[in-house]
């Protein structure tokens, strides 16, 4: 599973996300003791939108942030753009009608975006970055479709760190999280992929270097729960 490449890969997460799309938010509800809703505020407020910013949603699944970027100010242009069309249409119907005009959704794979160069004001993914076949590609398409001086954030697991609680912490992603799967999403295969995804990820320093390679300037991360989430956000230079 997590040692998949190449565009095996791909169809191993596509089909994944596919088959808990239904489940998908209530399982980052549980698991996550709820405070995901935290996190992506975070992410959305990092964003740093201005009245009619245009959003990029890397990744959405569902749309949560792509729906939190239209909440917080309506003149804001949201685009919900993933491979796997399931979580979008899930998404699409769990979307209240108010919001409904003010979201795009598009079927786009984060290495070859659909999108011109220099278009969008902020571009942000939740749990998207450990997924991908080729990390550098992706790093380097959000940072063409993004303006200058535009934002990057990206909420994603991070490997725990070497703390007395790693025990405690290895059993709640090898043991509790695949059993809570299994049993509100009827598949305990995609929450084995999860923490083994989680713990093969980079380190948020090492991460944070890739930014710096891809190109971006501003580069910091904050960890969250216990050191095992990190958000990370820069900045696509004004020139260069």
């Amino acid at each position: 599973m997590a040692n998949l490449t190449g565009q095996e890969r791909v169809r191993y997460v596509q089909g994944m996300f596919g088959g808990i799309a239904r489940r998908y938010d209530l399982m980052n509800r549980v698991m996550t003791f709820g405070q995901d809703k935290a996190w992506r505020r975070s992410v959305i407020r990092r964003a740093g939108l201005r009245p009619g910013s245009r959003l990029l949603d890397l990744g959405a699944g569902t749309g949560d942030l792509a729906r939190l970027g239209v909440q917080n100010d309506p003149t804001v242009h949201a685009v919900a753009a993933d491979f796997t069309l399931e979580m979008m249409w899930v998404g699409r119907q769990r979307t209240p009608g108010l919001l409904i005009n003010r979201l795009t959704w598009v079927g786009a794979d984060a290495a070859h975006l659909p999108f011109p160069s220099d278009y969008f004001d902020g571009v942000v993914s939740g749990f998207l970055l450990r997924n991908v076949a080729d990390l550098a590609l992706c790093l380097s398409e959000q940072r063409r479709v993004l303006k200058p001086g535009g934002r990057f954030v990206a909420l994603d697991t991070t490997p725990p760190p070497v703390t007395p609680l790693l025990p405690l912490l290895r059993f709640h992603l090898h043991t509790v999280i695949p059993s809570l799967g299994a049993l509100i999403t009827g598949q305990s295969e995609a929450y084995h992929y999860l923490p083994d995804t989680t713990e093969g990820f980079l380190e948020p320093e090492q991460l944070s270097a890739r930014l710096i390679a891809a190109g971006f300037e501003q580069v910091r991360f904050e960890r969250r729960m216990f050191g095992t989430i990190a958000i990370h956000s820069a900045c696509k230079p004004v020139t260069g």
